[in-house]
C-alpha cells in the first residue's frame, strides 16, 4: 500500500502507486492526466499556473492551452466535477487552477501486536482472575470455618485461631486455583479450538498442582513435627474440582441461561463426587489435621451435632464438600468470566 496517498470526499489517490480510487474500484485515467492530478493534490489547495502544468506534465513539449483544459475537463468527469459548481477543481481564470476539496491522510495501520507479548498477557490476565476468585473464595470458607471452629477455642485463642483459619483456608483456595487457571489459560492457545480443551486444561493444572501442593504439605508437616499425617486435599481433589471449573467455565462464556448457578451445582456435584471416592476438601483437610494433633483447639463438633451425629462425620464432610465446591466454582468462573468479558487484558486469538 502506498504511504504517499491522500483521501478527499469519496476518493483515495496514491501518488506513489499512481491509482485513484473510489471505494475498491480503480478509476482509470491517461499517464499525462494522473501527472495532472497529482500536481492539483499535492498543491494542497495552492493556485496551480498553467505554465506549471506546461512544465510539470507535458515536460516542456509544445502544446495548445486547449490540450490543458482536455486534461481538466476528463478529471472532472472521473470525479464527477463540474466546472460550473466545482467540489474538487475549480478555475481561477487567466491563471490556472486550484485542488479545493478538503484533503485528508490515511490513518496510520495499527500495527499487530506481537502474537508472543498477546499470548503472554492473555495467560497473565487470565490466571490472575482465577486466583483472586479462588483466594475470595478459600477467604469466605475459612471466615466461616474458623468461626464455627473458634468458639471452642476459649477466650484467648478465639480471635488468632478465626484468622489463622481463614488465612489457611485462602492461601490453599489461592494455590488450587492457580493451578486450574493455568489449565485453563493455556488451553485457549492450544489449536484446533474447542470447549474439551478448558476442561482438559481446568483438570490437568488441578491435578498437577494438588498433587504438589500435598506433597510438599506431608512432607513440611513430617519435617517439623516429626509426624506423619492421614490424607489431605491433593491430586484427586484438584482433578474433579478443575474439571468442574473448566466446564461451568465453558456454560458461561456460552451465555446459557442460569450459568451462575449451574456453575454453583457443578461445584457441589464436585465436592461430591471427591466424597464418593474418599477423597478430601478443606474441611476434611482440616480435621484430618486436627486428629493427628488431639491437643488442636480447632473442632467441628458444632456442625455434626446440627446434623445429628457425634463429631465430624459422613453427613459432615458431605454438607461441606458440596459446599466449598460450590463457592470455589462459582468465584472463579465469576472471576475469570468477568475478565474475558472486560477485555481487561489484551486477549489472544479466541474461539469464535
Amino acid at each position: 500500500m502506498s504511504t504517499d496517498a491522500r483521501l478527499f470526499g469519496p476518493f483515495r489517490l496514491e501518488c506513489g502507486d499512481r491509482r485513484l480510487l473510489r471505494g475498491t474500484e480503480a478509476i482509470d485515467l491517461p499517464a499525462r492526466y494522473m501527472d495532472a492530478l497529482i500536481l492539483l493534490v499535492k498543491a494542497e489547495g495552492a493556485l496551480v499556473t498553467k505554465d506549471s502544468f506546461m512544465h510539470e506534465v507535458w515536460r516542456g513539449v509544445p502544446v495548445t492551452d486547449e490540450a490543458l483544459t482536455q486534461a481538466i475537463r476528463t478529471l472532472r468527469k472521473a470525479l464527477g466535477d463540474s466546472a460550473a459548481a466545482p467540489q474538487f477543481i475549480e478555475t481561477v481564470p487567466k491563471h490556472g487552477y486550484r485542488f479545493i476539496a478538503p484533503l485528508d491522510l490515511p490513518a496510520p495501520a495499527r500495527q499487530p501486536e506481537p502474537t508472543a507479548m498477546l499470548v503472554r498477557d492473555s495467560i497473565v490476565g487470565r490466571t490472575s482472575a482465577g486466583i483472586a476468585g479462588a483466594l475470595l473464595a478459600g477467604a469466605l470458607v475459612g471466615l466461616l470455618y474458623g468461626f464455627a471452629g473458634a468458639t471452642h477455642s476459649g477466650a484467648g485463642g478465639t480471635v488468632s485461631l478465626f484468622l489463622v483459619i481463614a488465612l489457611v483456608s485462602a492461601l490453599s483456595a489461592g494455590a488450587a486455583g492457580a493451578g486450574i487457571a493455568v489449565g485453563i489459560a493455556l488451553s485457549y492457545n492450544v489449536r484446533p479450538h474447542g470447549w474439551h480443551w478448558r476442561v482438559a486444561g481446568a483438570a490437568l493444572g488441578g491435578v498437577t498442582l494438588g498433587a504438589v501442593a500435598n506433597m510438599i504439605g506431608r512432607d513440611t508437616i513430617r519435617l517439623l513435627f516429626g509426624q506423619a499425617i492421614g490424607e489431605f486435599s491433593g491430586a484427586l481433589e484438584g482433578f474433579v474440582v478443575g474439571a468442574a471449573t473448566g466446564l461451568a467455565l465453558v456454560l458461561t462464556q456460552q451465555r446459557i441461561r442460569y450459568s451462575a448457578g449451574m456453575a454453583a451445582l457443578l461445584g457441589a456435584a464436585a465436592g461430591l463426587i471427591v466424597i464418593l471416592l474418599d477423597g478430601r476438601m478443606m474441611a476434611g483437610s482440616l480435621q484430618t489435621l486436627v486428629s493427628a494433633f488431639p491437643s488442636s483447639q480447632f473442632r467441628f463438633d458444632g456442625l455434626g451435632r446440627l446434623l445429628g451425629e457425634r463429631g465430624f462425620g459422613a453427613s459432615s464432610r458431605m454438607v461441606t464438600a458440596a459446599f466449598e465446591g460450590a463457592v470455589f466454582v462459582v468465584a472463579m468462573v465469576q472471576a475469570m468470566s468477568h475478565s474475558l468479558g472486560n477485555g481487561g487484558s489484551r486477549q489472544a486469538p479466541d474461539l469464535p
